[in-house]
This record gives structure tokens, C-alpha cells and sequence, in this order.
């Protein structure tokens, strides 16, 4: 595959371990990355992103096919899989590092991104608090955050919280699953 065949998307949907995981399912997505983006430290480690002070997101990063899926579809997704109205909380999950946000790559994906506020008003009551900026730092998530889900089954965050997540989506997104996903 060239790399005309990739883009990338930066999302930030609550903890991490929960959209990356959705994600990974999507069909036409290379790959999916736990990170920070947002703030104004570099490189902060996950104690620091918490401490509320460094004001990153946790966000994942998507590698995505355009032939297979489109940054739209994507957008769908995101807005299907988390509540865009609530400020800076997703369920049990409260604080900036938590926000509902689109980083944009470019000037096409920030109208995509704007356009697709209108879909996210039909799936969801109340106002769309979902921050919508330009892209300008990212940073990887330390590697025990990278597939939290499948490496940490057991863990009770994963089967209370992102397992649901999980088989909503499959029941409600089976179109759009990875024939292994399925």
C-alpha cells in the first residue's frame, strides 16, 4: 500500500483504551495509537496528562485506508461511540484529559469535522461541547496503554466499562467491521 493510500486522524473520546479498541475493529484502519495530544508539555507521561496541569487529551491516533473507509466515516463512529455533551467527562471519567475532540490534520478535515456536528446533534441530546482544533502536537502513549484491552482482559475497567462499549458497537456497526472483527 503507498502512502497515498493513508491518512491519519487524531480523536480524543475519553480514556483511551475504550476508542482505541473500537477502532482497531474498523475495517480500513492500519493501525490505531494511544496518545496525548493538546497540551503544552512535551512528552508527558500518563501521571502528569492526569494531574490535569499539562492540558493534553488522551486521544488515539488512526492510520486509515480512504479507499475503505472515509475521514466521514470515521467521523461517525467517534460521534456513535462516546457523549459529545458532556464537558471534559465520559461516564465515570472526569477531567480535560477526558474531553470529547477532533484534531484536525488539514483544512479538509476541519470542514468534515465542523459538517459532521449536525450528524453528531441527531445521535445525542443537548448541546455538542466537542472541541474542534488544529493538530499541533502528539505524543504516544507509554507502551502498557498501547491494546490495553486485549492484553488486560481480567482487568475490571476493561470488562465494566469497555467491553459494553465494545458490544454496542459491533451490534450497531457490523457493517463497518474487519471481516476478523466480525
Amino acid at each position: 500500500m503507498s502512502d497515498n493510500n493513508k491518512e491519519l486522524a487524531t480523536l480524543g473520546a475519553g480514556c483511551f483504551w475504550c476508542v482505541e479498541t473500537i477502532f482497531k475493529r474498523l475495517n480500513g484502519v492500519i493501525s490505531v495509537e494511544s496518545g496525548y495530544s493538546g497540551g503544552h508539555v512535551e512528552n508527558p507521561t500518563y501521571e502528569e496528562v492526569c494531574g490535569k496541569k499539562t492540558g493534553h487529551a488522551e486521544v488515539i491516533r488512526i492510520e486509515f485506508n480512504p479507499e475503505i473507509v472515509s475521514y466521514e466515516e470515521i467521523l461517525e463512529v467517534f460521534w456513535a461511540v462516546h457523549d459529545p455533551t458532556t464537558l471534559n467527562k465520559q461516564g465515570n471519567d472526569i477531567g480535560p484529559q477526558y474531553r470529547s475532540v477532533i484534531f484536525y490534520h488539514d483544512s479538509k478535515q476541519r470542514e468534515s469535522a465542523i459538517q459532521s456536528k449536525s450528524f453528531a446533534a441527531s445521535l445525542h441530546e443537548g448541546e455538542i461541547v466537542t472541541e474542534i482544533s488544529q493538530l499541533i502536537n502528539y505524543y504516544k502513549a507509554e507502551n502498557y496503554h498501547q491494546d490495553y484491552f486485549v492484553n488486560n482482559p481480567q482487568n475490571s475497567y476493561c470488562s465494566m466499562v469497555i467491553s459494553p462499549k465494545v458490544q454496542k458497537f459491533l451490534r450497531h456497526h457490523s457493517d463497518k467491521l474487519k471481516a476478523e472483527a466480525n
